[in-house]
């Protein structure tokens, strides 16, 4: 999905993606309008690794330097999408030790668009700083369009009904493109800190040349990469702050099988790379050895699979 990483403050907010990747197979028990409409859409469960490099910074950034990577991970179980991403961070200072911050981000979204939960983590040095879990719901007859976090007790959002999902944005973010749109906005909701709902602004440039993106490291499985791409440019704005600017920006190379590829973040003092490393196709988590469904969990996984091949 396209989730994405937030490098700002110590630790940021995790990146995610704001694009779900996903393909569901028709005979999964669960919404047959979504599980078709996610099949049709042609996207694929996969693992992929990008390594962050900074690059431009000011001043005013507070830090020099900052590298790592994220892994991240995307398939469907049998009632839910499934998703896992995981940053690993230094951050280095002139005058105080560098600093390592991880954070971990996991959502469970039920195929009918209309739910999540979500967990996130992040440590410094080793030290859980922030966490953060709980559900959300678009409302039915008896329940409101609502966020409830259980961590930290207490706090709640109000969701408006066109409120998105990650996996629902990724298939509105394709649907617009195929239409022939090139400019349109989102009102959407992750989970993944406690700033609440936001509105991204998505600007649909030029298709790629993915014969040009074929020339790739051992460890990316080109096969993935060949179909239709387009380079498209975000704009992420918080709703609960009285600030009209947007908190970030960033362009990425988005394909039409749902798999991001190189992607630059620019905040308003510095900007960072996340380039694609390695890529693996995977199977439906529904899919066990013996032919048997396996067990979906309600609750966001924490520990992902880091186990894809880098190069």
């Amino acid at each position: 999905m396209i989730h994405f990483f937030s490098y700002r403050k110590q630790g940021l907010k995790a990146a995610l993606t704001l694009f779900a990747v996903l393909s569901v197979q028709p005979a999964l028990a669960a919404s047959e309008k979504t599980a078709d409409r996610a099949t049709l859409a042609g996207l694929v469960p996969h693992k992929a690794l990008y390594d962050i490099t900074l690059v431009s910074n000011s001043n005013s950034s507070h830090f020099q330097n900052l590298s790592g990577q994220m892994f991240y991970q995307w398939q469907p179980g049998c009632e839910a999408w499934l998703s896992n991403h995981r940053f690993n961070m230094v951050y280095e200072y002139i005058d105080v030790p560098a600093m390592r911050i991880t954070s971990d981000y996991s959502t469970y979204e039920p195929f009918d668009g209309k739910s999540m939960t979500f967990t996130s983590q992040r440590r410094r040095d080793g030290e859980l700083f922030e966490e953060t879990r709980g559900s959300a719901q678009l409302g039915s007859d008896e329940k409101r369009p609502e966020a409830v976090f259980t961590i930290p007790e207490g706090l709640s959002f109000a969701l408006s009904e066109n409120t998105l999902f990650p996996m629902a944005h990724t298939l509105e973010v394709l649907d617009q493109i195929r239409a022939g749109k090139k400019f349109f906005r989102s009102t959407i909701f992750d989970g993944s800190d406690k700033e609440g709902p936001m509105q991204v602004t998505t600007f649909v440039g030029k298709p790629v040349e993915t014969a040009e993106l074929l020339n790739v490291a051992a460890g990316i499985d080109d096969k993935l990469l060949r179909g239709k791409a387009w380079n498209i440019r975000l704009a992420f704005f918080p709703l609960n702050t009285d600030d009209p600017g947007s908190d970030y920006e960033m362009s990425v190379v988005f394909h039409e099988n749902g798999i991001i590829g190189d992607i630059t973040i620019e905040y308003h003092d510095f900007s960072v790379s996340q380039k694609l490393v390695a890529l693996e196709n995977m199977e439906n988590a529904c899919n066990a050895k013996d032919g048997k469904k396996q067990e979906t969990r309600k609750e966001a996984p924490v520990k992902p699979d880091h186990s894809v091949k880098k190069p």
